[in-house]
């Protein structure tokens, strides 16, 4: 399967893109209902980050038809009682307000997603403490209160002043299997090394070999039949006369660890007294002076750290996560050494992870990173592309599709008819601008984008870039751009179109003249530039200088797989 990311509503990707049971491994982070509203933040012109802010979505579900129309699919769908009976007590306690179409809207898509995940699949579900309680019970009646495994508090700060209340300092992440037990886990992927003194304390005796404790090497006698070769004695000790059996290690890490460390042909010994005769000629048996059992020596050579705990903390070196240098100014972004964590534990390698509300990509990083294949799907097109920079800058090799997005004129122009903000934002990502900070929904500031370029070593300066995605044009777009590089002071303009320039429109871009950059470079460019959508899809690009990377958050390399950060 190829790497996959999708532009679009994951409800009807979900539904017409995803086979059923063809993932291995969900992790979801979706918009909270915490009635706030969070945008994306770009850096300006220095290269620091602007006070000022895009609106990117709005954390606050609301009643209405799409919500009404979900709840109807929910009680007509006969699929799951569960849910549609569950759905149905909450609306009559909590009524049709915001918080209810929180829960509408996320249940259609749990539904989906209890479809697409494998048997032996996890998921993730990542949340805070205003609707934690109430999401427990929604995947409770989707995927069972028998396939509950943990709910995992994350504290995202170290501390927070909240008015009037305990600082907010943590989220939930609930954890959740499709058939309980039989879940894929290996903890010890995730696990913390021991420190000096946790060794000492769990390992307190020592020889040649160096620290080690002694563990059991029998068993419960239910386990054995009466007369079995595990229930007779070995070396005058009596094991079943106490109820137990000789059980010495055969399977698992530890006997593998005894064959590549410590008795090479171990494993294929047969029979427990045999193996028993081998361990003890190793001297890998402690005979105690006083007391009934021997016991195996487990040496700390071979300690797997701390498997995860169900507390974890925000990554150790962060004072503020906001000025950690993989943080790329995205408004609910993970730390990559959590998602990592999780991956890890719940997948293997080859294994599909698919993040539905993606955002800016820190789960696809992460499953990328550890060699799993991937699926990221977001509804907004300046999450997309800031998802694919991100992969680009820190796995410049790295191959996926991406499919939503216009791929030819004609899916171009059928986008800026559906949502002509969204239409912008992707056209912007064409020419590798940054949204303009100051531009609200609704407002016309004249600079839809920027791009900003180095003049000379101490200077910065910046195109001023508006998009037009209407089916006619005119030269007075022309004049209007001029005048908004004449009030910005700014040396460049480009004016992106899905429509074909007019003849007075090059004539009134032309008499603009020319930009000359002197020093090192000393070309000149054309102060006002118009490009089509049509040219962009055909790789021209504009003519602009060497492109001011600081502009833009850039995504660390990666090289191979890395340590994570660590996370307690």
């Amino acid at each position: 399967m190829s790497n996959l990311l999708f532009y679009g509503d994951n409800l009807s990707i979900l539904r017409n893109e995803i086979k059923d049971e063809s993932i291995d491994l969900i992790y979801l982070d979706p918009p909270f209902k915490s009635n706030a509203t969070y945008n994306i933040l770009f850096k300006g012109q220095s290269g620091k980050q602007s006070s000022s802010q895009i609106r990117v979505f709005e954390d606050t579900w609301r009643w209405g038809m799409e919500a009404e129309n979900a709840f109807d699919e929910i009680m007509k769908s006969g699929e799951n009682s569960n849910v549609s009976e569950m759905i149905r007590s909450m609306r009559i306690f909590l009524g049709q307000n915001d918080m209810m179409a929180y829960l509408v809207m996320m249940a259609v898509r749990l539904v989906e997603l209890h479809r697409v995940l494998k048997p032996g699949g996890s998921i993730y579900l990542h949340c805070d403490d205003t609707a934690s309680h109430y999401i427990k019970v929604l995947m409770d009646a989707v995927f069972g209160q028998e396939n509950y495994v943990n709910n995992i508090v994350w504290r995202r700060a170290t501390s927070h002043n909240d008015p009037k209340r305990f600082g907010r300092i943590a989220d939930h992440i609930l954890f959740y299997s499709k058939s309980g037990g039989k879940h894929f886990w290996n903890g010890y992927a995730a696990a913390m090394p021991k420190t000096e003194e946790e060794i000492k304390d769990a390992y307190p005796s020592e020889d040649e070999r160096g620290h080690y404790r002694t563990a059991d090497l029998t068993g419960s006698m239910h386990n054995a039949k009466k007369g079995s070769p595990s229930s007779l004695p070995w070396r005058g000790y009596d094991v079943h006369s106490m109820g137990r059996h000789w059980s010495p290690p055969k399977t698992g890490f530890y006997a593998r660890y005894i064959e590549e460390n410590l008795l090479p042909g171990y494993l294929a010994i047969k029979g427990v007294h045999e193996r028993l005769d081998a361990l003890d000629k190793a001297g890998l048996i402690h005979h105690p002076k006083k007391g009934k059992w021997p016991g195996l020596k487990r040496y700390a050579a071979a300690d797997q750290g701390n498997p995860p705990q169900n507390i974890i903390l925000k990554p150790t070196g962060f004072t503020n996560y906001t000025k950690g240098k993989e943080y790329l100014g995205y408004p609910t972004q993970k730390p990559l050494a959590l998602l990592e964590k999780l991956i890890k534990v719940s997948s293997k390698k080859g294994d599909v992870v698919l993040d539905p509300f993606c955002g800016c990509g820190t789960a696809v990083h992460a499953a990328q990173k550890l060699g799993r294949k991937w699926i990221g799907i977001d509804v907004t097109h300046l999450a997309i592309s800031l998802v694919e920079r991100r992969l680009t800058d820190a796995f410049p090799k790295v191959k996926y599709e991406v499919h939503g997005t216009p791929k030819d004129l004609e899916g171009a122009r059928e986008l800026a008819k559906r949502d002509k903000y969204q239409f912008e934002w992707w056209a912007l990502s064409l020419v590798k601008a940054i949204p303009y900070q100051g531009k609200k929904r609704g407002a016309d500031s004249g600079i839809d984008g920027l791009v900003y370029f180095q003049e000379n070593r101490d200077t910065n300066e910046r195109v001023v870039i508006q998009v037009k995605g209407g089916a006619s044009v005119g030269v007075s777009m022309i004049r209007d751009l001029k005048g908004t590089m004449e009030r910005e002071k700014a040396p460049l303009g480009l004016l992106v179109t899905l429509a074909e320039p007019t003849a007075p429109m090059k004539k009134e871009a032309v008499a603009a003249g020319f930009h000359t950059i002197y020093g090192g470079e000393g070309r000149r460019y054309p102060k006002v530039q118009i490009i089509t959508i049509e040219e962009l899809l055909g790789g021209k690009t504009p003519e602009i200088p060497r492109i001011d990377e600081l502009a833009f958050k850039k995504t660390p390399r990666e090289l191979g797989e890395m340590k994570p950060e660590k996370l307690l």
